[in-house]
């Protein structure tokens, strides 16, 4: 029995990568770069872990970062923020050749916004961003490029 590939060509696909490359529909990126299952794959400005800011994350996964409200201290905890329906439901953070992990208070305001995100190695991120869009899952990958 001949088995064969059913993915859709359309969608953005890691098909390969390396020590500081990465390839997606066999087109090959030498930066940072970030990109969901559709539109455009976009350089990215991290270039290494410490680099990567909240509004960073806020930007690959294309919403806008949420304004400081200087009386927010009168609301309750426990309120529960307007979800944007066009969040992505997680985005991958690969970081390099290891995992780092962000620091909470980085990754707090998008868990506010509905946005689970998993930190890992840029080729553990690259495999997993593969199976979870070929699920149909709205996920977005934001991958560094490894150095070594």
């Amino acid at each position: 029995m001949k088995l064969h590939d059913d993915g859709n060509p359309s969608l953005n696909t890691v098909t390969a990568y390396g020590v500081g490359f990465i390839e997606i529909n066999q087109t090959r990126y030498d930066g940072a770069v970030v990109f969901g299952p559709e539109g455009d794959v976009a350089s990215w400005p991290a270039q290494q872990a410490s680099d990567i800011s909240t509004q960073l994350l806020f930007q690959a996964c294309g919403l806008s970062s949420p304004k400081k409200d200087p009386m927010a201290f009168l609301e309750a905890e426990s309120g529960v923020p307007e979800l944007d329906p066009n969040r992505p439901e997680v985005l991958l953070v690969g970081t390099g050749s290891k995992q780092v992990m962000i620091a909470p208070d980085v990754l707090l305001p998008l868990l506010r916004a509905g946005v689970g995100v998993e930190c890992m190695s840029t080729h553990a991120a690259a495999r997993t961003y593969n199976i979870l869009m070929a699920e149909g899952r709205r996920v977005v990958v934001a991958l560094i490029m490894e150095d070594e």
